[in-house]
């Protein structure tokens, strides 16, 4: 489990990067909002736990998490300038989403609430493995995703999100591993696992739906014509541009279940096919191997 330095030319990328689809677009673009501030917490919350983690082997894997979404952050941040050079600026949006994470679920507990010592690192990691519960739910449909194929999705966006969702795949137990390692034999591991998914459903839901009908609302193209519906969501939906309510909501009562592990979410099997034949992932390699016989020579 690397991180793999993708770069993507979003120049001919379209605004409404799926045809004559804005809401299924915007819905989806709703991620470049959410993960540039959301995945850096991530990583400081994991720096943050390495001190806890014993185990050679999840400590391995925690470390090319953190590469990993170090990275996504990044690409992701990247879209968000290829908005603002199409007119669409985020930042009204995403300022909301920075306080969120950095001072709501930053490293000292919010209004000054008296958590005993180390138990608000455990709910922030277990706030993450709640969150990557939909991350690999995500990943496993925009892989399986050929509505948006058939539709003519830019090709760009397409790897851009695929190779996320598969390397989403490829870590989707790390969080999960961390949390439950770092939470012991703490008789309230579990019910803060379930506590924390509790909050984490409908904030995201929420999110979702505020980013969708804030990018909707204003796309310079449809200037203010149009407005984020449930309708038109349902109508891509059963286009395959978007994921079903049923492959959404079922996510949560597996993850109640105490012996569930996220290992069963997707098929990693797909993920790594995928990151073999990614324009993206590809390209990065092939510069590491470059610089590799570059070092030789």
């Amino acid at each position: 489990m690397v991180p793999r330095r993708v770069s993507f030319d979003w120049r001919e990328t379209p605004l409404h990067w799926i045809p004559d689809e804005p809401t299924a677009t915007h819905v989806v673009n709703v991620l470049h909002l959410l993960l540039p501030a959301g995945e850096r917490w991530f990583v400081k919350v994991f720096k943050e736990g390495l001190p806890l983690v014993t185990d050679a082997r999840l400590l391995q894997d925690v470390k090319g998490f953190m590469g990993q979404e170090a990275t996504h952050s990044v690409q992701h941040s990247y879209v968000l300038n290829h908005l603002a050079e199409q007119r669409l600026d985020t930042d009204a949006y995403t300022r909301h989403v920075d306080f969120l994470f950095e001072r709501l679920l930053g490293e000292e507990p919010p209004w000054g609430i008296p958590f005993p010592a180390g138990k608000w690192l455990l709910y922030r990691l277990a706030f993450i493995a709640a969150i990557e519960q939909f991350t690999a739910v995500l990943g496993d449909w925009v892989l399986r995703a050929e509505g948006l194929d058939r539709a003519g999705a830019d090709e760009v966006m397409l790897d851009l999100l695929r190779w996320h969702g598969a390397e989403e795949i490829e870590h989707r137990a790390v969080a999960f591993d961390m949390y439950q390692h770092c939470g012991g034999s703490d008789p309230a591991r579990y019910a803060r696992r379930i506590v924390t998914m509790c909050v984490t459903a409908p904030v995201l839901l929420w999110l979702w739906a505020w980013g969708a009908a804030y990018l909707i609302r204003h796309d310079p193209q449809l200037a203010g014509r149009s407005r984020y519906s449930l309708r038109e969501h349902n109508r891509a939906v059963d286009k395959g541009l978007l994921p079903t309510w049923r492959e959404l909501g079922s996510a949560i009562p597996r993850y109640f279940r105490r012996s569930y592990h996220p290992s069963q979410e997707g098929s990693l099997r797909k993920a790594v096919d995928y990151l073999a034949t990614s324009p993206a992932a590809r390209a990065a390699a092939g510069a590491v191997g470059r610089a590799a016989l570059g070092r030789r020579g």
